[in-house]
């Protein structure tokens, strides 16, 4: 057998043989998470099934997931946490709330207990808002007027850091106020159990699910309430999809999305700025630029 026959054929071997094995050993190519755009998440919630006729743009339609997912969180806090209700049964105070199991009747024993035992921070027909939604494994818990588990001190704060459970940690640092006269640890939690991995949802299923305590029809959506506050120039903006000088942050984010990245520096005169990035370079990639609290600059690339 020729010197040149037997290089071929060692060749062919290696080809055969190694390539594969070391591609194997790579790990998988994982695509990038991105926050969607503000095209993807509409202005406000489509409210024509659960909530009358207030809305004012459609949900987009997107495929379902088994699990909830971020941006699917990211939705159920935009339409629903903030939103008004009427309660149509009275609700107890006290962290320990009400849990309620989905998919099975309602705890009507559990709630009448829980009502003798700590009192009732809501009552039947009372207007009520969602301050706060808190994600769980297998749980969304909703606090109304505030909830009823307070709010963590500081000393409690610092005992989990250093017990080294950050979990417990992230929920203190992200506790809310909810809005003004409403005060953590005077209104009512509901527990959300599943049972299981918390599904993919939109606003109206988690209406549909809170449906047999609060009723959302007949009211004005929080959103709406608050699009009717801003000046005409800004409302302009909104519905156009694009920032303008003066806006705050959450003005940008009901015009355009949350951001895909951002950058936070200090100016020369001591001042601390953001720019917020949209978009990937060499595309339509556009940089909102904040000083303190406002936009103070817009840039778009290419023009």
């Amino acid at each position: 057998m020729s010197i040149r026959l037997i290089l071929a054929l060692s060749f062919l071997f290696v080809a055969d043989a190694d390539i594969p094995r070391i591609n194997s050993l790579r790990a998988p190519g994982r695509d990038p998470v991105v926050f969607p755009s503000g095209e993807a998440i509409a202005l406000f919630p489509d409210t024509t099934t659960a909530t009358g006729d207030q809305g004012e743009a459609p949900n987009p339609s997107r495929p379902k997931s088994a699990t909830l997912q971020e941006t699917t969180k990211l939705e159920l806090i935009r339409y629903v946490s903030g939103e008004f209700a009427k309660a149509t049964k009275s609700l107890p105070a006290g962290k320990e709330g009400l849990i309620v199991y989905v998919g099975k009747p309602v705890p009507t024993e559990m709630l009448e207990r829980a009502l003798a035992t700590h009192g009732a921070a809501v009552n039947n027909g009372d207007r009520v808002q969602i301050t706060k939604l808190d994600f769980q494994a297998h749980e969304i818990i909703v606090d109304l007027n505030g909830g009823g588990r307070g709010k963590k001190r500081l000393r409690d704060r610092l005992h989990v850091e250093m017990s080294g459970i950050p979990t417990m940690s992230t929920t203190t640092e992200q506790q809310e106020t909810g809005p003004p006269g409403l005060q953590p640890g005077m209104g009512s939690t509901l527990y959300l159990d599943f049972g299981k991995p918390v599904p993919d949802l939109s606003a109206d299923d988690l209406k549909q699910l809170l449906s047999p305590y609060l009723d959302f029809s007949k009211q004005r959506s929080a959103s709406v309430q608050w699009f009717d506050t801003l000046p005409p120039e800004m409302k302009k903006a909104i519905t156009d999809r694009h920032a303008v000088v003066g806006m705050d942050r959450e003005e940008v984010v009901a015009a355009m999305g949350k951001p895909d990245r951002k950058v936070r520096e200090r100016d020369a005169q001591g001042n601390d700025t953001e720019d917020w990035i949209y978009g990937h370079p060499p595309d339509k990639t556009t940089f909102v630029h904040f000083t303190g609290e406002h936009v103070t600059g817009i840039k778009q690339y290419p023009q």
